[in-house]
């Protein structure tokens, strides 16, 4: 299967650090928000609990809510982010709240599989390049980020390689989902059944016996 390249997922951008561990989904996104089926509209209350306070207004000492977290394109998070329950709308909150890649140590099975499937990158690398990359970020500093390549370069110029699935890879390069890569392959199926015999239904023969 070939994979063309996508410059969206070849970029520069800056991050924030949220050093909390176990940050589980509800903290993401609290379970009174989900009883929308819209993807959009999320963004505004990403860590909902965390960046406001009791009457609504902003939380100043919350990250997100920082001046130079503005902008900001990814987050760079604690160990074992997104655990807890199974809800996409974690997902759907973190990318309406302008962020294209998280990165860790480790995450949740069934967050990164629905980040991969709705197009947030997780990139998971080991404490140490974690530790590292919270201890070196400052409002300017930047990271680079290269899927084709399953590469991240730090701020000071390292490189280091995450592992994701090839077909998840193939689908974000592309711009599809599961379902897109199975319309794609439409004409091939019915290519495909075009060469097979004929086939009738034993449902009556069944019955009679």
């Amino acid at each position: 299967m070939s994979e063309t390249t996508n410059t969206q997922w070849k970029f520069s951008a800056r991050y924030v650090v949220l050093p909390t561990e176990n940050v589980d989904t509800d903290q993401i996104i609290p379970a009174r928000f989900l009883t929308t089926t819209d993807r959009v509209g999320l963004g505004p209350n990403a860590f909902n609990d965390w960046r406001y306070l009791k009457d609504g207004s902003p939380n100043p000492d919350f990250v997100l809510n920082k001046p130079e977290a503005k902008g900001a394109q990814v987050l760079v998070a604690g160990h074992n982010f997104g655990c807890g329950s199974s809800r996409e709308h974690a997902v759907w909150a973190l990318a309406g709240a302008g962020f294209r890649a998280v990165v860790s140590s480790t995450f949740a099975d069934i967050f990164r599989g629905n980040s991969l499937g709705n197009g947030l990158l997780p990139i998971q690398v080991s404490p140490e390049v974690l530790a590292k990359l919270m201890a070196s970020h400052t409002p300017a500093t930047r990271v680079h980020v290269n899927l084709e390549r399953a590469e991240l370069v730090l701020p000071d110029g390292e490189t280091v390689t995450f592992p994701i699935p090839r077909f998840s890879k193939y689908c974000l390069l592309n711009g599809i989902d599961e379902m897109g890569f199975l319309l794609k392959t439409a004409d091939d199926v019915a290519k495909y059944e075009s060469t097979r015999p004929s086939t009738f239904s034993t449902l009556g023969a069944a019955v009679a016996a």
